[in-house]
Order: structure tokens, then sequence, then C-alpha cells
């Protein structure tokens, strides 16, 4: 009896499971308390837990385990290298001139979000095929035009991830595996085609960038035969304070250092190199799409391994979240719908402007940067919300959920450890934990551009139905 009387003297020291308000009373109380997000495996489901004790069952688990070892090893080893830039129509597979890829799973133009729908306007009118935004609605109703993701052409495009013949993309070879990688390159932040923006402004700048930059980017790669390493960069940049998917200010710089070189070399005029400084100097995200190139071309690799359960792609087109998963391979989608970002907003918008998740940039996430490396930016935090605690806690959570750390990728506060790769669907079933994505958000309608960051969740069902599909495919 005593002893249990002493502890209404000493000071307490809780660990809170589950529901998050009792944390934060207990906070307000003055007493030190420790949040556990624990939810049920599967969610409680009992036909979805029945589907995991079958897949435990150990010859099955056996079988997942070498198929997981093999997909995370080739996407850990894999070393993209940035062999050049050029057009779309000229090196992407199966672009012609009346195609345009969109981010996120597979959508019709009349189903895509406001941004999506904003920037495929500007995309037509900006290829010539529409002399304004109006004709180039009508000209995307008409059935003349090809709509696909960028994913099933060996590609990622940041949020709406418009992408038309004549601009030009990042060419990335995965030296250890072979297989190329394209995105295209970056308008910068704020009002561009890729928030849905479309004005002459936005036009203007896309046509400059595939008349000068686009270009001259071109040519300087012409003159570096053995490419760029772009792992060692990403790890590098991460050294220097970025996540790489919303914080790219050391990226961008290593990426333009390394450019440089060869761009004073090219045959553009003096004039023409210093809009070109000036332009990439304009904002920190010139590397983003950069990054992104990098992951897709590391987690194709992984792809298509038969009994994987690793995750090998995220994406969303505004309205669905979808995602691919190494073991079904192919294009076959899993998708649920797209959900909120929540975080801060610029001044003068709230909630209620902003489109729902969208882009394909959680590709970085699915490699294991962006919202799984911001323990290694917490610089971030005033961007997308939260805590510099929080952002340690999310690098360290998502070990639960993963296969492996990547040694080729650290963070140096969590001394060094490797970035959490291979994302699991077992994992995420029995944890009940969801991968975490930080993000730009769109405004809701077209034209008018980013209006804020933050962080959002897949939906829980589309790992609910790829459980239920592994189970199919491996179990029998």
């Amino acid at each position: 009896m005593r002893k249990r009387n002493e502890l209404f003297h000493t000071n307490l020291n809780a660990i809170n499971v589950g529901i998050e308000f009792i944390n934060e009373d207990l906070k307000k109380q003055g007493i030190k308390s420790h949040q556990v997000n624990w939810a049920p495996p599967a969610g409680g489901n009992i036909e979805l837990l029945k589907v995991l004790d079958r897949l435990k069952e150990p010859e099955i688990q056996e079988k997942i385990a070498r198929a997981n070892q093999e997909a995370a090893t080739r996407i850990t080893q894999s070393k993209p290298i940035l062999i050049g830039y050029d057009q779309a129509i000229n090196v992407m597979p199966n672009m012609t001139k009346k195609t345009i890829l969109h981010a996120g799973p597979p959508i019709a133009y009349e189903d895509m979000s406001g941004p999506m729908q904003g920037a495929v306007q500007g995309a037509l009118v900006f290829e010539e095929l529409a002399t304004d935004i109006d004709e180039a609605d009508r000209l995307a109703r008409s059935g003349e035009i090809t709509f696909s993701p960028c994913h099933e052409h060996d590609a990622v495009g940041s949020m709406a991830g418009v992408t038309s013949p004549s601009m030009y993309v990042h060419i990335i070879k995965n030296e250890t595996y072979g297989n190329i990688a394209y995105t295209n390159l970056s308008e910068q932040l704020a009002k561009v085609l890729r928030f849905g923006a479309n004005d002459q402004t936005v036009i203007n700048r896309l046509r400059w960038i595939r008349d000068v930059m686009g270009p001259m980017l071109h040519d300087a790669m012409e003159l570096c035969p053995n490419g760029i390493d772009l792992r060692l960069m990403l790890s590098q940049a991460l050294h220097m304070g970025d996540e790489c998917h919303n914080r790219n200010v050391a990226g961008s710089t290593l990426l333009i250092q390394a450019l440089t070189p060869y761009i004073i070399r090219t045959n553009f005029s003096k004039e023409q190199m210093e809009e070109v400084f000036e332009f990439t100097a304009s904002s920190d995200y010139f590397s983003g799409p950069t990054w992104m190139g990098v992951a897709k071309c590391a987690l194709d690799a992984g792809h298509n391994v038969e009994n994987s359960t690793i995750v090998t792609t995220m994406c969303r087109n505004g309205v669905e979240f979808g995602i691919r998963v190494s073991g079904i391979g192919g294009n076959n989608w899993f998708t649920g719908p797209a959900q909120r970002v929540i975080g801060p907003m610029f001044a003068g918008y709230t909630q209620d402007d902003a489109g729902l998740d969208i882009g394909d940039s959680a590709i970085t996430e699915t490699y294991g940067i962006g919202g799984f490396a911001m323990a290694a930016a917490p610089a971030i935090v005033p961007l997308v919300g939260g805590t510099v605690e929080e952002a340690l806690n999310y690098s360290t959570e998502m070990k639960e959920i993963t296969t492996m750390p990547n040694p080729n990728v650290t963070i140096p506060v969590l001394d060094f450890m490797g970035i959490p790769s291979g994302i699991d669907v077992l994992k995420v079933m029995e944890t009940g934990m969801l991968p975490i994505i930080n993000t730009a958000i769109a405004h809701k309608n077209p034209g008018i551009g980013m209006i804020g960051a933050g962080l959002t969740n897949p939906p829980v069902n589309v790992f609910n139905d790829a459980l239920m599909a592994l189970s199919e495919k491996i179990v029998h």
C-alpha cells in the first residue's frame, strides 16, 4: 500500500496509447506525456486479419521476405545518374504530339480536379494546339488528346504533373540496373502551370524554358559524358539540411554548381546564360523535380519482383490517391480518395480554398526522402507545420513500416541512419501506421496556383485492397 501511495507524491511520466487529446490534457496539467500512435492491425477488420494470418504462415512468410529483400536491395543499390535533358517527344516512350501526361493514377479530363484541368489547358495553349483557354478546354473534351499517367511512361510530374511533347525533361539513367526515368524541369514556385495557373505569364515562361533554358541544359550535358551522380548529390543535400521534397535549398545549389562548368562552355550568349542563372537563383525549387526523377529511377528497379509486398509508387491526381506494389507489378493501380493536406496557408487563403492532395511528388516519400527524411531538415517545419520534435519522430517512425535503411542516403542527426526504404504493405497493415507525406497545396480552382503546404497520409483502403490482391497472388 505504501508503494502505491508514493505514486501520488512523485512526478508522473505518462505514455499515452491511442486517443491523442488525453496526451494533450496531461501536458496542460504539467505532466510529461509521450504519445504512441497505435491502431489495431488491419483496423480490426476480421477478413483482413485472416489474410494477414495466412501471409504469416512460415513458408509464405519466407517467400515474401526473400522477395522483399530483393526488391529493397534493388531500390537502395540503384545509382541514378543525370545523363541529359531533351524534349519529351524525343525521348519518352509512347509520347506523341497529342499526348498529355498527368500526375497520379489514370483519370479522364472530365473528372480531373480544377488545378489539373487548368494545367492541361495551359499546356495545350503552350503547344499551340489551342489559341486560348476556352478552346483548349473544348479540345481536351473532344477525344483528340490522349491523357495518360506520367508513371506509365517511366516518368513523374510535380503537382498536376502535366507534361506535353515539347517540354524539356531530365533523362536519368540507373547505372546499376539500366532503366531510365524522366521528369520535367522546374518552373519554380507559386503561379506556375503545375499548380493549375495558365495565364500568359505562365505560357511565356514555359516557352522561354523550351527555347532557352532547356536547350542550354541539353547542350551542357552533351559536354558531360560521364553524367552527374545524383545519388551522391542527394545524400549531400540531406547532410546540408534538405529533405529533398519541399526543401531544396542545398540540392538546388549543388545541382546548378555541377552544371555551371558545362553551361558556360555552350554557345549560348552571355545574356542568355545570365537569364538562366537568374532563373535558377529565383527559387530554391530548381532541384525538386530532379529528386523525384531519382526516386522514380530507383523504385522502378524494384518493381515487378514476384511475391514482394513493397510499394513502388505513391501518387495522386487531385481526385484519387494511387499506389502500385512490386509483387503485383505492371500498371495495376490500387486507388482511394485523395486526402486533405493540413498545414499553414498563405495569407488570404483558408482550407476552404484548398484542392485535395495532388502530384507524383510522393515518389520521394516512397523512396524514403521528403516526409520520411524530415529529421534531416528541421527548417521545413515553418512551411509544412508541426514541430521539430515531430519532424525527428517521423523519420524514426517510418522505420516501422519499411524494409531496410538505405546505406547510401543517410540522416546525420539520427547518427547517420539510412533513410527508411521499402514501404511494406504488410507492415502498414500490421501497425496501422500510414506513410507520412509533406507536400504543397494548390488552390482548388484553376488559374491561381500554390496557396500553402502541409502534411497528409494516403487513404487506408489502398493498402487494404493491395493486401487482398497480394494474398490472392502469393498464396494461390
